[in-house]
């Protein structure tokens, strides 16, 4: 019989209270919700003293309403822990290849600024990242790739088809905007 190490035994104490099922996913979507109120401040602000102010009770009560609703619902919890589970291991991957980019630069520093279209193409490959965790915590992953293992080849070749004639419309209409001349 292998024994359970004492902080296995903490986890396994922190599943039994709820703290990863109920306490956590409250504390992320109040917080979320919280800091969204207050920085829009969609539900009023007040002047103390000379400086607005916002509500911070109401905004309170209406982001720790907001969280108790989504922990009611146990598919909205494991979908959030799925969810934040998958956007941390992309955030790991990400600094990974940041790390392992950073070692050819020997003692220099290396950002990304250097480089303005990796950026761009790593923000967008994020984006898509997170789009596809969401779609696959939601269970309509499955859907869209149910679509592409039905397709045929006159499928594949109308699609194909289709995007090389928007492909060529684009190009024949495009127009380059000028861009503003400065004044000096």
């Amino acid at each position: 019989m292998v024994e359970e190490s004492v902080f296995r035994g903490i986890i396994s104490l922190f599943t039994k209270l709820g703290v990863y099922d109920i306490i956590l996913p409250f504390l992320l979507v109040f917080t979320i919700m919280f800091a969204i109120l207050e920085k829009t401040k969609i539900l009023g602000s007040e002047k103390i003293e000379g400086r607005e102010v916002t509500k911070k009770n109401i905004n309170a009560i209406v982001a720790f309403s907001i969280a108790f609703l989504v922990i009611a619902s146990t598919q909205l919890v494991a979908i959030i822990n799925e969810v934040m589970a998958n956007i941390v291991l992309l955030l790991i991957l990400g600094v990974s290849f940041l790390l392992l980019v950073g070692v050819f630069f020997s003692d220099k520093e290396f950002t990304l600024e250097k480089f303005p279209t990796w950026t761009k193409f790593f923000m967008v490959l994020m984006f898509v990242g997170i789009v596809l965790i969401f779609l696959n915590a939601l269970g309509w992953l499955q859907f869209v790739f149910a679509l592409f293992l039905n397709w045929d080849a006159e499928w594949a070749a109308s699609i194909l088809f289709m995007i090389i004639i928007l492909g060529f419309i684009i190009f024949i209409t495009y127009e380059p905007r000028e861009k503003p001349k400065r004044k000096e």
